[in-house]
């Protein structure tokens, strides 16, 4: 049997892909990363309007709708507080603290990119 790069055989391979693709699929669009940095970032929960103000660029809708997702996908926790006016607190899950090796890499990745790039 063929080994790769990684000394995996073509079956493992497959399903190292689909592997990736979901986790993709989870993370992708320009905004969930940053999101999910923030989170990190501040290492305790955090308001909706703090993170609306910590992300420049992005709309409300937009913080919404990636919250929610990333929501149902288990990577944070929202919290709401029954008081007037009502108050929202968003955290990363166990699951969502777990991407954190993986942001720290994106970000070596990153500065280790070359000048001409």
């Amino acid at each position: 049997m063929q080994q790769n790069w990684c000394g995996s055989s073509e079956s493992e391979l497959a399903a190292y892909r689909q592997t990736v693709c979901q986790a993709l699929r989870m993370l992708e669009g320009k905004w969930k990363i940053v999101i999910i940095f923030r989170l990190m970032e501040a290492g305790q929960p955090v308001r909706f309007s703090e993170l609306a103000r910590q992300i420049d660029g992005i709309s409300q809708k937009m913080l919404i709708q990636q919250l929610k997702s990333l929501e149902q996908d288990g990577l944070l926790q929202r919290t709401v507080y029954p008081q007037v006016p009502p108050r929202v607190e968003y955290a990363l899950s166990e699951w969502g603290w777990d991407l954190s090796d993986a942001v720290k890499a994106l970000i070596v990745w990153e500065e280790r990119r070359p000048p001409s790039v």
